[in-house]
């Protein structure tokens, strides 16, 4: 639904990360963990001439995410150092693969070391449990969608991640697409829904340029109510906690109504119930834990 999704991983970063953002979360970073004073232990036990090669190195399979993050983490806070990425973001990794290699002075390495660490598990969790969603669904033709679930700070990093994992973007954030939910019309019947709808969705559509407009419904009256109205105004529906059987009988009625409109799942999604959701015959399906249920992926730095 939006330009973003034909954009390949590097050309996304560029576009989707703000600079000036990122630099300011890297400088958060580093006042958590230096202060300042720096690194106290580095200082008194490191000889500031000793030189050193080292890897970082996964401990767990995934999926990678985050290398262009810790190229500014290392071009900011610790430039003298040198590296090589031996894998690319969006690629399956193994136990014990070496992810990138390192050299340079050892007292400028392992200030950063935790920083860069925390920032590869964050985003490539993220990936992978995106990965695990995206294969549960294969051969169905189901998108998988993040949501604005993300960490504070974090959601273009993590929608980033996603589609490292090979999932989607939904909305980026309030700003830039339309979704009424039933928070938005309060207690309208589903006819005075569709009423409004088709009072104030042309008019918004023309001033706010939204990247798509997408109605929630609870039930399949107010679906019905939405289809009627949806042709030219509405691209996606999102039908919320409904079950797979009603999911079914939601994608006749938008086959037989409005057959351009996409169909999208949400509510309690789970990895053990999203294949049955998918083979419903829905386009696609938003997943809030690809963002805020992620484990972090363990990585380390070995020095060679």
């Amino acid at each position: 639904m939006t330009d973003l999704e034909s954009l390949d991983l590097p050309e996304l970063f560029d576009v989707l990360v703000n600079s000036d953002h990122l630099d300011g979360l890297i400088s958060l970073a580093a006042s958590e963990d230096l202060g300042e004073k720096g690194d106290i232990t580095t200082q008194s036990m490191v000889n500031p001439l000793e030189i050193v090669s080292a890897e970082i190195v996964t401990r767990h399979d995934g999926v990678l995410s985050g290398t262009p993050v810790l190229d500014l983490i290392l071009r900011r806070l610790a430039p003298d150092l040198s590296w090589w990425w031996a894998i690319d973001d969006g690629s399956a990794i193994f136990t014990g693969d070496v992810i990138c290699r390192i050299s340079g002075p050892l007292n400028r390495l392992l200030p950063v070391e935790r920083i860069l660490l925390n920032m590869l598990g964050r985003l490539s969790g993220v990936a992978t449990l995106t990965h695990r969603y995206v294969s549960a669904v294969e051969g169905t033709g189901v998108s998988i969608c993040d949501t604005r679930k993300t960490t504070p700070g974090f959601r273009s990093l993590e929608k980033y991640a996603v589609r490292c994992g090979g999932g989607s973007m939904h909305r980026l954030g309030l700003h830039d697409a339309i979704l009424v939910k039933d928070n938005h019309v309060g207690t309208l019947s589903p006819a005075e829904f569709a009423d409004r709808l088709v009072r104030e969705l042309p008019g918004a559509r023309s001033d706010l340029d939204p990247s798509f407009v997408q109605i929630e419904v609870d039930d399949l009256e107010q679906l019905d109510a939405v289809l009627g109205i949806a042709n030219g105004l509405v691209d996606i529906i999102l039908l919320d906690n409904m079950s797979p059987k009603t999911m079914m009988s939601a994608v006749k009625r938008r086959d037989a109504l409005a057959p351009d409109v996409l169909l999208e799942a949400s509510g309690g999604i789970t990895l053990e119930t999203i294949r049955s959701v998918a083979e419903s015959g829905i386009d696609r399906i938003s997943v809030g834990a690809l963002t805020h249920s992620s484990v972090q992926l363990d990585f380390g730095l070995d020095l060679a």
